[in-house]
């Protein structure tokens, strides 16, 4: 059964119901998630910012994500254990990576994120995932 589902959050109002709808699915199967969060360093949009003097704060970024996470559990009472994951880059490849790393039953993700140019990517991550991951995924509206 479904006992450690990964969500990816970008705070955005389709994660959020995407979270919900993964705290339904783990009361039913006694599950744990895994709540992450994928900060998007200006490397992962263009992967020259080094050349041209930019430095990106790691720290700052990290504040970034733990933040995305608040937002995303906030106004979210459960007794379902949530563990948050905070990583950087590619939002598909590392929620690949993390499905694959955590070992995880199920992704249950938002059908829509925060893209870099809004609406412009029409939920491409999600594609993306539903396509490659190894297991289940279940995309919400």
């Amino acid at each position: 059964m479904y006992k450690k589902i990964l969500v990816p959050t970008d705070a955005s109002d389709f994660s959020k119901r995407a979270l919900l709808e993964a705290i339904a699915i783990a009361h039913m199967t006694d599950g744990e998630i895994l709540l992450l969060n994928v900060t998007h360093s200006p490397d992962s949009y263009w992967g020259y910012t080094a050349s041209y003097g930019l430095t990106v704060n790691q720290e700052a970024l990290t504040e970034l994500g733990n933040l995305a996470i608040e937002i995303s559990t906030a106004d979210i009472t459960t007794d379902v254990p949530l563990k948050p994951i905070i990583k950087f880059g590619n939002p598909s490849n590392q929620i690949l990576e993390t499905a694959e790393e955590e070992k995880v039953d199920l992704i249950v993700m938002g059908s829509h994120g925060h893209g870099f140019v809004a609406g412009a990517l029409l939920g491409s991550v999600s594609q993306r995932v539903l396509h490659q991951a190894d297991c289940p995924v279940l995309i919400v509206k």
